[in-house]
């Protein structure tokens, strides 16, 4: 028996991997909504999404959707452009990423695909010192009583560390989701930004080695912020 807690704060709420990584047509299918939601913001990032460069994350499951993060390069321009000065622009190193998610159903085909997509020109090339590559994007909200509650929270990683085999997200040193390390990549989805116990509260990624040694640690927001 145990007595009720300070901050009752949702735990493992998402679904594991039902599937593998996306294949043949529909990996075709999704790499189309995914590059549908880049198109919007082509002119701003400077060049279109180059589809050969995506990479799929271990899918999780949320709210009766089933959430495929997902990344990919800018395409290089296939000529030297000109800068306003006139001088020989490099190649575009901007990174899309993003998700798509869709409908499970019991039976039958997936449906109702839908995806979001945003870019960064700050990428882990021009950042030696970080130990894992992040992406997130909120996908939903957290309600509690009063004006308490949280941002659900999709988190896709790459380890920039030697053998990482387990992710976990923390808040205040409690771990509220974990996923194995598959291919070097994994997928977390938890609550996070909580306020209303306090101070508000914020989700950090962890790494893991096969003898549960921390071997990485980064938060979703700059110390600066």
């Amino acid at each position: 028996m145990s007595p009720p807690v300070a901050r009752p704060l949702p735990c493992f709420i998402a679904d594991s991997p039902q599937e593998g990584r996306p294949y043949g047509r529909w990996a075709e299918r999704l790499t189309e909504e995914f590059a549908k939601a880049c198109e919007r913001h082509t002119a701003e990032a400077g060049a279109p999404l180059d589809p050969e460069t995506i990479r799929w994350f271990p899918e999780r499951g949320w709210g009766g959707r089933v959430f495929v993060p997902v990344t990919g390069r800018a395409a290089e321009p296939s000529g030297g452009g000109e800068s306003e000065e006139g001088q020989a622009s490099g190649p575009v190193l901007v990174e899309y990423f993003g998700h798509v998610s869709f409908a499970r159903p019991d039976e039958g085909e997936p449906g109702e695909p839908r995806a979001s997509a945003a870019f960064t020109d700050v990428t882990a090339e021009d950042n030696p010192q970080w130990k894992i590559d992040l992406s997130d994007d909120v996908i939903g909200a957290w309600r509690a009583e009063g004006e308490r509650g949280g941002e659900i929270t999709l988190v896709w990683g790459l380890p920039l560390v030697r053998g990482a085999v387990a992710a976990t997200a923390e808040l205040d040193g409690e771990v509220l989701d974990q996923a194995p390390v598959q291919d070097g990549r994994f997928t977390l989805l938890a609550v996070d930004a909580v306020r209303g116990f306090g101070d508000d509260l914020y989700m950090e990624v962890r790494l893991w080695d096969r003898t549960l040694r921390q071997i990485a640690a980064e938060s979703l927001y700059d110390e600066a912020e």
